[in-house]
């Protein structure tokens, strides 16, 4: 019989007694995912099985007795009955002894089972000979004689992180970390495989940084139990180690070809067939899945967007299925607010000043929460060499870019900066696709289940950019069946573009969504319905009564506001005919109507510009100017705003900048020059060709 050797420590369990064995014996968990180097005394060479796991052991194993030595992150099912194991004492008590065979694999060798006395840390041979229902192991100590000495690898079943519940049991994964945020408790990392993005929570010290040595991008294994945490489930780290060499490889490359797989666009049908839009599918897809890939990897994902009916019909949509599509492939509910940033702009271009606040809050992000800087992805705007400075700013910090846009472009200037870039001008179509429209599309590539919530979108951006599309009809038609005539549909441009002027530089949040009416089924009720009960039927009516309410609120503040601001400036409108016999309207927004109220001067030109239109008929072309700005609209010229801005940067030495469509847009200059810069311009516009075809009254939206 053993006994407790005199001077060691005694083992919690000495002095229990037999009645107390079964409580004694612990219970075996899965491995650790740590792998072990264990030497051998017979080199070895082939390959054997024992349980589930492969070994290495003797090339002629079956002519002597072998002995298997477990690898320490082996588990409980990696050991057969009957099989013979090398074994450390763990514990001495009166009626056995404890022995590990692993870190987590351990049981008794009962007295009668020994035939030696032993101290914690020495080793013994030992069979297999019981495993309870419990769990529990049972040993007999033997005398192997020769024997070879067989390592055993642990091979654990890696689970899936998207296919995870709230279970509490532990498991083992392998995968990428693209994320590491240090919190003031633990440090959470988050691991990418190919079915999702899951939080593991790694535990050294209250704000300490677990496993400094794993940095984002590394390939790990990690081995926890599952938990819930904030209404989803993260895996609480028992051990975490990087996974090296051919393993490596392995899951690396599986790894990819998952997210190659999972990352691609969704093939969908067209809302409407048109050609014109057939051509830019393949653009839109490639535009997808970088946004869908970008989303699986961690990375956060910037829409920057024009703060008009349009840019808002590109944006809310394409925010709302990314939202989805992050909330089915990440663990975490809060990833979606982490990753996912919607961002107006007033200018037609990316500022400068936009550029710097994005790219300021981006970098602290990094520092404090251990994000990728983002990918941003420019919406009904950025095709312009306007946007260059921006794009050599996100250029010095390697923050890749996409846009989708509409308006004229200078791709020579921005191809070099633009990682994909989808417009209708470099297909041979022009501004009456909208980018809501592109955008719609593009949701639905990205998330197909949002279709029946944004049917009616596309017609709002038509109308709310004044499309003369031969394709409204057919989407004007398509939100009939979603319940919105065409009146309806123009209440909500209106009393989007309304809001948008009040929040300035806010993305308007769930506000925006109520007033376009998408994601109504989860907008912002306090009843707590779960989906497909009476009391979600019940909030998805609210939000619908909502929406109606808000829009027909806001569009008649709106048309209200208009008419105030006409009322004021119409009889300051001064009128020439250019030499081309087109009509001129020339009004000084700054001097002739309400300032830092609604409408801003691009829609207060716009709007004076449609009523004299309504009322001559004939080509015209409306200028309101302000000290250092001037804004254009025309119908039935050929303007080619962005040429006329190119051409009067270089003769008139006023600073000129600016851009727009052909028929709408906007330029700068300085103060000093406003007469010089308005005389050459107003020159130019007598030399522009007629066309019947072309008017503003297909564009709108651009701002001073």
């Amino acid at each position: 019989m053993a006994t407790p050797p005199e001077n060691e420590a005694a083992d919690t369990r000495n002095g229990a007694s037999d009645t107390d064995r079964d409580a004694d014996v612990q219970g075996i968990d899965a491995g650790t995912g740590i792998e072990a180097d264990v030497g051998t005394e017979t080199e070895p060479t082939t390959e054997a099985d024992v349980g589930d796991t492969a070994v290495t052991g003797a090339a002629d194993v079956t002519d002597g007795t072998v002995v298997y030595d477990l690898a320490a992150d082996c588990a409980a099912e990696d050991a057969e009955t009957g099989a013979l194991y090398r074994a450390t004492v763990n514990g001495v008590v009166p009626y056995g002894v404890f022995v590990d065979l692993a870190e987590d694999v351990s049981g008794l060798v009962h007295e009668s089972e020994l035939d030696g006395e032993y101290r914690v840390g020495e080793t013994l041979v030992v069979r297999l000979i019981e495993v309870r229902e419990n769990g529990d192991l049972g040993f007999a100590e033997v005398d192997p004689g020769d024997h070879e000495v067989v390592a055993v690898e642990h091979d654990p079943d890696i689970a899936a992180a998207g296919d995870l519940d709230a279970t509490g049991g532990t498991v083992t994964l392998e995968g990428e970390v693209v994320g590491i945020d240090q919190t003031g408790g633990p440090t959470v990392f988050s691991l990418r495989d190919g079915t999702g993005v899951l939080p593991c929570a790694a535990f050294e010290a209250a704000g300490v940084r677990a496993y400094p040595e794993i940095e984002r991008g590394d390939l790990v294994r990690v081995v926890g139990a599952v938990e819930e945490h904030n209404g989803g489930v993260q895996v609480e780290v028992d051990a975490l180690d990087a996974l090296t060499g051919e393993r490596e490889r392995e899951v690396r490359e599986h790894l990819e070809n998952q997210l190659d797989e999972r990352a691609a666009a969704r093939d969908v049908e067209p809302l409407i067939e048109w050609p014109a839009m057939e051509k830019l599918r393949p653009d839109l897809e490639a535009v997808a899945t970088r946004l869908r890939r970008a989303a699986l990897e961690g990375r956060p994902i910037k829409l920057r967007h024009h703060a008009d009916g349009d840019g808002m019909c590109a944006a809310i949509p394409l925010e709302l299925a990314l939202e989805r599509f992050v909330e089915e492939t990440h663990a975490d509910p809060e990833a979606p607010r982490h990753l996912l940033t919607r961002l107006p702009s007033k200018a037609p271009y990316y500022e400068l000043e936009d550029v710097i606040r994005d790219l300021n809050h981006s970098l602290g992000d990094r520092e404090r929460h251990g994000q990728r800087l983002p990918l941003v992805c420019m919406l009904d705007n950025g095709s312009t060499e306007e946007d260059v400075p921006a794009y050599e700013t996100l250029a010095e910090y390697e923050v890749p870019v996409l846009a989708v846009d509409h308006h004229h472009p200078d791709p020579e200037a921005v191809a070099p900066h633009l990682v994909e870039h989808v417009n209708p001008y470099l297909h041979g179509e022009d501004y009456r696709v909208t980018t809501g429209m592109l955008c719609v599309e593009l949701a639905r590539m990205i998330h197909p289940e949002i279709t029946d919530e944004v049917r009616h979108v596309p017609a709002v951006a038509g109308l709310a950019d004044r499309s003369a599309a031969d394709a409204m009809d057919d989407y004007i038609a398509l939100a009939r069946t979603a319940g919105y005539d065409e009146g309806d549909l123009r209440d909500v441009g209106d009393a989007l573009d309304y809001a948008a002027h009040w929040l300035r530089y806010n993305d308007g949040g769930g506000l925006l969504t109520d007033v376009l009416g998408v994601n109504l089924a989860d907008a912002g009720s306090d009843s707590g319905g779960v989906a497909g009960s009476d009391d979600a039927d019940a909030d998805a009516d609210g939000s619908e009564a909502r929406h109606r309410g808000l829009v027909a609120h806001l569009a008649e503040r709106a048309e209200r506001d208009v008419s105030r601001q006409l009322d004021a400036a119409r009889p300051h409108v001064e009128r020439a005919t250019l030499d081309n016999g087109a009509d001129l309207y020339r009004l000084d927004v700054e001097r002739h109507a309400h300032r830092f109220t609604y409408p801003a001067p691009g829609k207060t030109t716009g709007a004076v510009h449609d009523r004299k239109v309504a009322e001559t008929g004939g080509p015209a072309i409306t200028v309101g100017y302000g000290p250092d700005f001037a804004v254009l609209r025309s119908d039935g010229v050929r303007l080619d705003i962005p040429t006329m801005v190119e051409e009067l940067t270089a003769e008139v030495d006023g600073g000129v900048s600016g851009g727009g469509h052909l028929v709408v847009g906007s330029i700068k200059f300085v103060k000093g020059m406003r007469e010089e810069v308005l005389d050459a311009l107003e020159a130019k516009m007598g030399d522009a060709e007629l066309d019947a075809d072309l008017g503003s009254a297909t564009v709108g939206g651009i701002e001073e």
